[in-house]
């Protein structure tokens, strides 16, 4: 996939792709399937010498395992694109009945999911299940001045702190790395919000936004049918995905090439100036599409849009470590069957979740042995960035004595990944500064900003994105 021709600065293509990972190459699909037949150019450049971005599948002595995202949600466009790129006969889901669990007060307890379920939970108090019913039905205070408010800030005023601290942070923790205290609950939890927002209570909320009359959307039978609460993944790891899809585009995907600038030309088009194993090299394009990250993006449009430049490097990346960790079955206190368990702070566990991965898909562990994928670090622990592996792969640990080993048997450590900037942070003012964002790309036609700091950083989120921005930029090629 690298180029071997030398190319100059009148290479005219049609559209650049910043960024080979699933965004960007979501979005290379989607112009590759979309495109008239004439076969309009693009294509996708990528600064590693990999595709796939924050996927990171690895294999070694029996195992497999992810060091990025581990599992999706099978939303009906990635799984068309999984499809599409022929990995359909690879896709692997996940018992939608296992259980999760938080771990507090020294036990694990089962998030309820159902009804009954959340009745007869020990997870809270009934004086906290009664807060939460009330407030679900719409008996909440009104928020305070109509400021902008917190994660915290909006389910402690709906559901009461119980579930606050003991369901919503965990959940955070586990999604965003972040803080409930500085989210934005209308970024971070849009949905949600606007169901509140919409009839006064969650629940009310939630009846009135049901659609009434409407007929089901048909079912698409090329694709494989999933029920609520399944989590997919791929035969051999998720890095599946970007490498079929990769392999699908050819030529048209250049690693090892890094952007040094970017321009704007006196033709309303743009000049990219990189760094290559082949050298220097200059594209001219119709349009741009900046998939990297806000930190990446803010220093290309320093000289393009000083306002959007600004906006973008106020989204932080808090740091998060991927612990891999595997441990004879014999050493746990108890049979682990589930996705894996959630802590909130204040327990006294260091690390914010495990994922169970052995026991989530077939094949990801010898006989004998459990497989545990563990995330430490983001917001409320920035300090995690100071340490080398080893004495994260010891804190991450230490905790696992606490919440899953009956004892202290030393651990196989697989991979210990530590993400510098993880996952962009929807903080409070998140949507004045996509706001500003906006406005300053309306004075430069053509360029096109597609990333997960936008609105979601699920893999769903990111194949949606790709096939949004994909019309966006046909559109303004005259294709739309």
């Amino acid at each position: 996939m690298q180029v071997t021709e030398p190319l100059h600065q009148t290479n005219l293509i049609d559209t650049l792709i910043v960024g080979a990972g699933i965004t960007g190459l979501s979005l290379a699909h989607a112009l590759k399937k979309n495109a008239s037949p004439h076969q309009r150019q693009f294509w996708v450049t990528e600064t590693q010498g990999r595709v796939g971005g924050r996927i990171v599948t690895s294999a070694g002595d029996g195992f497999i395992w992810e060091e990025g995202p581990n599992s999706f949600s099978p939303t009906p466009a990635l799984l068309k694109l999984a499809v599409e790129v022929g990995l359909k006969d690879d896709l692997v889901f996940a018992d939608r009945k296992l259980p999760r669990f938080v771990y507090w007060k020294n036990q694990l307890l089962a998030v309820p999911m159902s009804p009954p379920a959340a009745i007869s939970t020990k997870l809270l108090s009934w004086r906290g299940k009664l807060r939460a019913a009330f407030g679900a039905l719409g008996f909440v205070p009104p928020a305070m001045g109509g400021a902008e408010e917190s994660v915290a800030e909006f389910f402690g005023r709906h559901l009461g702190s119980e579930v606050l601290e003991r369901m919503v942070q965990p959940f955070v923790s586990g999604v965003y790395a972040g803080d409930p205290t500085q989210l934005s609950a209308y970024s971070a939890f849009a949905r949600v919000a606007k169901l509140a927002e919409s009839g006064g209570g969650l629940m009310a909320g939630a009846l009135l936004s049901r659609p009434k009359g409407k007929k089901k959307a048909p079912i698409d039978a090329s694709i494989p049918q999933t029920r609520p609460g399944e989590l997919g993944s791929f035969r051999a790891g998720m890095q599946m995905l970007p490498e079929a899809i990769a392999k699908e585009l050819g030529d048209a995907v250049k690693l090892n090439w890094h952007l040094l600038r970017l321009t704007r030309t006196e033709r309303n088009t743009y000049l990219a100036e990189y760094a290559t194993p082949e050298g220097s090299r200059c594209v001219e394009a119709k349009t741009v599409v900046l998939t990297t990250p806000t930190y990446v993006t803010a220093e290309l449009m320093q000289n393009l849009q000083v306002e959007v430049s600004k906006a973008l490097s106020e989204i932080e990346y808090p740091p998060v470590a991927c612990v891999v960790l595997a441990y004879p079955t014999d050493a746990f206190k108890m049979n682990l069957q589930g996705f894996g368990n959630l802590i909130p702070r204040g327990q006294g566990v260091r690390t914010l979740g495990t994922i169970w991965a052995s026991s989530l898909f077939a094949g990801r562990a010898p006989q004998g042995w459990n497989l545990l994928i563990n995330f430490i670090g983001g917001s409320t622990d920035k300090e995690i960035g100071n340490l080398d592996k080893e004495e994260i792969a010891r804190a991450v640990h230490q905790d696992l004595c606490k919440t899953l080993l009956k004892n202290d048997v030393s651990p196989k450590v697989l991979a210990v990944n530590l993400w510098k900037r993880a996952i962009p942070q929807y903080t409070k003012g998140h949507q004045g500064r996509l706001e500003t964002i906006d406005r300053g790309l309306q004075e430069l036609p053509g360029l096109f900003l597609c990333g997960n700091y936008t609105d979601g950083v699920a893999l769903g989120d990111c194949v949606r994105r790709g096939n949004e921005w994909a019309g966006k930029v046909l559109s303004y090629l005259g294709e739309g």
